[in-house]
Formats: C-alpha cells, structure tokens, sequence
C-alpha cells in the first residue's frame, strides 16, 4: 500500500523534504498555513513591486543539484542562475572600501592593497583553514543524521582526529580570526559570517570560518530571486505527484498508540498519514503550538538562547554616490558594542551594521540600472518579537540610523515611496514559537551545534525538518535538513515493512 506523508510547512526543509520523497513514490501532502509557499524565501509587493524580503545568498548549490537529480531534472533546466565573481562590497566609511571576490588571488590583491601584505598572507591561510574545515565537517556532519560528540569523532575515524582537533571547536569564531588578521576591520568582516547562523562572532565557534569556503565554492544569483527557487521547488513537488494546500492551518498532530496518525486542522478536517515531516521551528512543537503528543519531538529555547532577529526594510530608491554591488555591507564602528546592544541590552544598536541586496544589480559589479532600483536594508536585531513590540519610535529611530550609516559611507539613497518593514514582533508572528528568531536556537559556544535536533523525534513517525534543526540554518543547509528527514523516513518504513515480513513469514499476520 502507498505510504501517506504530511509535511507541516512549506519552508524550504519542508519543500525539499517533500520533492524528496515523491521522487520515491510517496504519497505526499504538503500544508502550509500562508496563502504563499517558501517561508523566510518570500518576497514582499512595494507599491506593486515585487521585493526579495528575506534570504539573499545561494550557495551549497550541490544540495539543490541532487534534489533535482533525484526528480529527473536539474537546477539549470528549471531556473536561471548566474555565478558570482563579486562575493560583496563592504564599506566602514566613504574612505575604507574592500571588495571580495570568488577568486582568492583576487580577493588576496584587494586585501593587500587595502590592509597590507601581511594580511593580505593571512587570508590565505585563512582560506585554506577554512576549507580544511569544511572538508572535515561536510561528509561526517553536514551530509549525515545529527551526531553527538562521540559520533562525529566516530564518524572521522583515527585518521580524522587530528583534522576534528584543528578546526579549533572550543574556540570563537573572533579569538580564531586573530590568528590570521591583525586589522580590526578584516575580523570584523570575516567575523559577520557567524551572523549567517544568527550568532555573534564573539560567541560562535570558530567552525564557522567554514563559510569563507562555502562562498569561494561559488555564490550564484537567481533569477527572480530565492523566493523563485521555492516556487521551483514546490512545482517539482507537484509535478511528481505531489499536493501542496497553503492557507491551510494544522493546529495538531495527531498522537495515537504511541505514533503519529495524522494531523487535525483548523477546520475541524483531520487528515490520517502513516509520517509527519514537521517542518516548524522546535520551539512550536516544544511550546505545544501542535498539541500536546508532539510537544515531546520539540525543544523549548529561552529568549537569551534564540539566535537574532532582523528588522528589514524592503524599498524601491535611486541609489547615488556609493556603488553598490549585488550584496553590500556598511560595518559599525565598534562591532562589539553593537552585539551587546542587541544581545545584552535587547534593542536595536544605535550604530548598526546594514547589510544591502540591490537586487537589480549582477553579482560582477556591474552598473547601476536606470532609474529607481528594489533594494533590501537589514540589520540586525534582538529575537524578542514574542515578548515585547518596538514601539514605533524606536522603528523611527532604527531607520534613522540606517540611512545615518549609509551617508556615512557615500550612498544617498531617494526612496520612491513608504519602505515595508519587517520587525522581529512580525517575524513572531510569521514563524509561530520563535520570537522571531530567524535561525531556531543560537550557535553560541561548541554545544550549540549539539542541541540542535537531528530529523528522527522521540514520537515514532514524526521526523524534523528546517533551519532549527541539523544541520543547520541558512537556505542550503535547510534544504538538507529537508533531504535528511525523508532519508529517515524511508528507511524507518522500510525498517518497519522488512520486520513485519519476518514476523509473519509462514505464519499469520498479527496485525
């Protein structure tokens, strides 16, 4: 008989679980409580403009090319992808401007010629650390279920323990950087990569050096944005198959005989499912926002353990004066103090780092498009949505600061119209059990990565899936998860079809 799957979300994780598992043959429901599929891959109309409103990077496009695969098909086939020679621009005032690029040699001159030849040096052999990294942690780590400690080092073997031990676990990510870079400016910039985990530099690991080398592996542009590669995704799903309902809330998953048997929406409508793929964040299931027989498969986050939020500002303006690429950072000047305001003090820093998505520029630093352009200002913020409102002042004052910094740095912008902002208090309200944490629970400290979650659950026939989860945030590492939950759910059915075999193998069936 066909095997039933539900799959709560309709997030990336809970997309790519789905493609996953009717490229198997499921039988496949997907039910996403928005009117619109992708989760934080969304896109939000400014004065009829569409505007990518949330994740802007696409790298680990090896993730993405064996979803395809396994449907038949390829990434290139289904949407148009442009690799990117300029990674980004960064700015800390309208004098100190550095570009990096996909190319290290590349990256390496700018470097020089900005810092010196000693720096320039230790990016090099910050880069090859970095891969070095990612070489360690992609096979035993990335690509597996969640493993303890004990697992992973398991998992690399003798010959691997001296490669597990260099990656320097119970390091930050900030005190690691000063072994390769003397320049504040530099660790400030390699630093912000733990911001792509919701984490700060001066908490995370140092592991997460990593994502220097997931970007120099390539960073792509989409066309039509990654709100157009869920769309991609989800019609994979359906094209094989597949059903996706979205404005169709579950308010419980359905616990009986000590296994899941469904889900129960809002209607009243129960839906039966031999697995459920819950692709919410942990803290819903924990907070027992899907009934009290899955609260068990979740985890309950304090507020001073989320990761960031982010208050973003989606708007369509002439940009003048600084040139902007396709992804632009404008730094603070003083990196800590703003990590202690949004982590210590929970408010939004007075003197933000904003990071910009021009998105009608290429990723090769090409020239400004005529007239008025859609653009994406984020910075970072405390994941409090759930727990306190900003008042509309300190909104006010937030985008004050924003444009404050940027005149800084030489970019006027003239904004056709009213921006559309996103704050953490809407985050929590999009992503239910968050408090608007954008990335589940922060990667602060080596344990971190530990606790987050594998795709199996304590309740038999619920599995995980999604950026709270392992192996981690971030649209690649999401899509993962999505891949790993249905990898478990196959094998735990064909586990549990196998054994009933052998147990009524000349006899008759017990069931």
């Amino acid at each position: 008989m066909e095997k039933r799957v539900i799959v709560i979300g309709a997030g990336i994780g809970g997309l790519a679980a789905a493609a996953s598992l009717a490229a198997k043959g499921l039988d496949v429901t997907v039910l996403e409580r928005s009117p619109t599929i992708g989760g934080k891959m969304r896109s939000v109309s400014v004065d009829g403009v569409p505007v990518e409103a949330g994740p802007t990077v696409f790298t680990m496009r090896w993730v993405f090319d064996e979803l395809f695969a396994e449907a038949g098909t390829s990434l290139e086939a289904e949407i148009g992808l442009q690799p990117a020679s300029l990674l980004a621009r960064h700015a800390w005032n309208e004098r100190e401007r550095l570009d990096l690029f996909a190319d290290i040699d590349a990256s390496a001159d700018a470097i020089g010629t900005f810092a010196g030849a000693r720096e320039a040096n230790g990016y090099r052999r910050f880069c090859a650390r970095a891969s070095e990294v990612y070489r360690t942690l992609e096979g035993p780590f990335i690509r597996a279920d969640r493993p303890s400690p004990v697992d992973l080092a398991q998992r690399v073997g003798l010959s691997g323990i001296g490669s597990l031990w260099r990656i320097q676990p119970f390091a930050t990510l900030w005190s690691a950087l000063g072994e390769y870079f003397r320049d504040p400016r530099l660790r400030q910039l390699f630093g912000r990569y733990a911001t792509y985990c919701g984490a700060s530099p001066f908490e995370a690991p140092a592991t997460l050096m990593l994502v220097a080398h997931v970007e120099q592996a390539g960073v792509w542009t989409v066309e039509g944005g990654l709100s157009r590669l869920a769309g991609t995704v989800a019609g994979l799903v359906e094209r094989q198959g597949g059903t996706i309902r979205t404005g169709t809330t579950v308010v419980r998953i359905v616990v009986e005989g000590g296994r899941v048997a469904g889900v129960e929406l809002a209607d009243g409508e129960r839906i039966a499912a031999d697995a459920v793929i819950a692709n919410v964040d942990v803290a819903a299931l924990g907070a027992g926002l899907l009934g009290p027989g899955a609260s068990a498969a979740g985890d309950r986050v304090p507020a001073r353990e989320r990761s960031l939020s982010a208050a973003t500002f989606c708007l369509t303006a002439r940009a003048t004066g600084f040139d902007l690429a396709h992804h632009s950072v404008f730094f603070s000047a003083d990196y800590r103090a703003e990590f202690d305001a949004i982590l210590r003090g929970r408010h939004l820093p007075p003197d933000p780092t904003v990071y910009v998505c021009a998105q009608d520029r290429d990723g090769d630093g090409g020239s400004a498009p005529d007239g008025p352009e859609r653009l994406l200002l984020l910075v970072n913020a405390p994941a409090d949505g759930g727990e306190r409102q900003l008042a509309s002042r300190e909104i006010a004052a937030c985008e004050t600061n924003i444009l404050r910094k940027l005149s800084a740095c030489g970019l006027t912008l003239e904004p056709t119209g009213s921006a559309t902002i996103t704050t953490p208090e809407d985050f929590a309200q999009l992503f239910p059990g968050t408090g608007g944490a954008l990335y589940g629970r922060a990667s602060h400290g080596w344990t971190a990565t530990f606790k987050r979650p594998g795709a199996r659950t304590r309740v038999p026939g619920l599995y995980l899936a999604g950026g709270s989860v392992h192996p981690g945030p971030g649209v690649p590492m999401a899509a993962q998860s999505g891949r790993l939950a249905a990898a478990a759910l196959c094998a735990d059915l064909d586990s549990t079809a196998r054994s009933r075999r052998a147990a009524t193998s000349g006899g008759t069936s017990m069931r």
